[in-house]
């Protein structure tokens, strides 16, 4: 290992954020050490201002903001809040809510604008794949400065011609710069696995992209879905094999569908496809994984006879769904008392 990568380990403070197993543990015995010892306990709404939010809920949920971003933002934020879901995990890339060169002024002006609507926003969806791009030490800054405590970076793709293992260790380098960034502005990094073509779809790839290099600063964001369809049986062992690195989950369903007689894997609403969610949420408990929660919805929130309704009653569907799927991450959270 190298030298860097001992010192990213051993970094101060950060690293106190992501061990919330001990803390959970330990947040009984030091308040009944309280009550033995005299100490007036505080309300309850005092004792969360002095829990992180990571011991008060370990698997807060976000609404990846991508399918209500041609919309207002207060139209999306009456949207998440409706639904029952605490905050977003806002695109801050190009094309998205916010584009990389406005971030600066955008991005604290959006997560003020979404407070007022007692959201969150401490997730966002970046591009990044580079510690040079000019960007991204400004994303990362302005993130960290305004409370964002993890994001997602871009997807790589393989250079055939070079070779997938050497591709493969081209990334790790980029990564372990990347991280060098993010332990700068204590913040987490994670790349989704992604079906199709991309560095880590087949989820080995992870665990030799992320080797040794501190979870605390940058993991996966396990997205179940992408890594079933890649292997419907085998999607466990991936999950084993990279636990430790999981820090963001990512939640959608899918089904097969064959179109021009070649199987495509289409995203529905939470429930209804085929993930095998007792079996997934057993395994987030038995892995001791404590993530927060981005919901992916990639099926029509709206169908084509739906756009000719009224902005009210679309977003009255639009509500609907989306608390659907939250109530139905809530249901798995709550059944394996994760929550």
């Amino acid at each position: 290992m190298s030298d860097y990568l001992v010192d990213l380990g051993k970094s101060s403070g950060f690293t106190e954020i992501f061990k919330n197993n001990e803390m959970i543990q330990n947040r009984r015995k030091f308040l009944s050490t309280m009550v033995a010892g005299g100490v007036a306990i505080p309300l309850i709404s005092n004792i969360r201002s002095l829990i992180p939010e990571s011991v008060v809920n370990r698997y807060p949920i976000r609404l990846f903001s991508k399918p209500l971003d041609t919309y207002d933002f207060d139209f999306m934020c009456e949207c998440t809040a409706g639904a029952g879901i605490g905050g977003l995990d806002l695109t801050v890339r190009p094309g998205g809510k916010v584009e990389p060169a406005d971030v600066g002024i955008a991005l604290p002006k959006l997560i003020g604008r979404a407070n007022k609507f007692n959201l969150t926003i401490d997730m966002i969806v970046t591009g990044i794949v580079s510690a040079s791009d000019s960007f991204t030490e400004k994303i990362l800054k302005t993130a960290s400065d305004s409370g964002v405590k993890f994001y997602r970076l871009g997807w790589f793709d393989y250079d055939f011609k070079k070779g997938v293992w050497e591709t493969i260790q081209q990334y790790r380098t980029d990564l372990i710069e990347i991280s060098r960034i993010n332990r700068k502005y204590k913040i987490h990094g994670g790349y989704q696995n992604h079906a199709g073509t991309h560095v880590g779809a087949p989820v080995w790839d992870l665990h030799e992209l992320l080797r040794d290099i501190p979870p605390e600063f940058l993991g996966s964001q396990y997205d179940v879905r992408h890594a079933m369809v890649e292997g419907t049986d085998t999607w466990i062992v991936g999950m084993r094999l990279i636990a430790r690195q999981i820090k963001t989950l990512a939640i959608k369903d899918f089904i097969w569908k064959t179109e021009g007689g070649k199987p495509q894997p289409v995203t529905v609403p939470m429930g209804e496809g085929m993930i095998d969610w007792d079996l997934f949420f057993k395994m987030v408990k038995e892995l001791n994984i404590y993530a927060p929660i981005t919901i992916h919805v990639e099926y029509p929130l709206l169908e084509k006879e739906d756009l000719k309704l009224s902005l009210s009653q679309q977003q009255e569907i639009i509500v609907r769904k989306l608390k659907k799927d939250n109530d139905f991450i809530n249901s798995y959270l709550k059944k394996y008392q994760l929550i």
